[in-house]
């Protein structure tokens, strides 16, 4: 028996802590699909390419909380500063930059996370620690005044081995619970896909990002 969008969505949901927020991952997944998850009660979607999220955001519902989880081009950031909810993988200070550019043409704050490097994989993006840390203590931060560094994200070795996983995700959290006593708000730390957000979650993640198990196997587009 196939089961669909709704009952996968409440089998997931089921298992998750109430402070830890569902990202439906949606990308390449048609307007029907999100249309279907969408009445299920999810609200909150990722995409990893801002084209696709611009049509999709003209398509769906305003209630929709977009988030870009995407490893982010500057040049297109204008595309989405007016509507977008979260970007999750910020890995330069130019990048802050521009965001904040960006929406301050729109007269919004962006909420935004910082991408940590936690992977073994060289194809992972992401900042080092000591970066993330001389970014936020920096006086050139405060006076983007049109972002919000709320959290932080990493992405795990895409990997069976559960011991290499632990040690990723728990290193991000512990340098993100050491953060947050400086920085309190550092409210939101996201990590974790289909495969992993139950390991994800024993660590500390607040927020998860689940496509596949919610909408089947991606249909990649070339």
């Amino acid at each position: 028996m196939i089961t669909g969008i709704k009952e996968n969505l409440q089998k997931i949901k089921s298992t998750l802590p109430e402070n830890v927020t569902l990202v439906a991952v949606s990308k390449t997944k048609p307007i029907a699909d999100i249309q279907e998850a969408y009445d299920a009660g999810q609200r909150v979607f990722g995409e990893n390419k801002i084209q696709e999220m611009v049509a999709k955001y003209d398509e769906l519902p305003k209630d929709i909380k977009w988030h870009m989880i995407g490893h982010l081009q500057r040049n297109k950031v204008k595309y989405m500063a007016h509507f977008v909810d979260l970007i999750h993988g910020v890995d330069s200070f130019k990048t802050l930059k521009e965001i904040n550019k960006q929406a301050k043409k729109h007269n919004r704050v962006i909420n935004c996370l910082l991408q940590a490097r936690i992977a073994k994989e060289d194809t992972k993006f992401g900042l080092p620690f000591e970066d993330i840390e001389a970014i936020l203590a920096s006086e050139e931060l405060k006076e983007l005044e049109n972002i919000k560094i709320v959290g932080l994200m990493g992405m795990a070795t895409f990997t069976d081995n559960q011991e290499q996983l632990q040690e990723e995700f728990s290193s991000l959290a512990n340098f993100f619970n050491k953060n947050q006593e400086n920085y309190p708000n550092l409210q939101i730390l996201s990590m974790g896909m289909s495969g992993d957000y139950e390991l994800a979650i024993k660590n500390g993640s607040t927020m998860v990002r689940i496509g596949s198990s919610i909408f089947g196997v991606r249909n990649y587009i070339a």
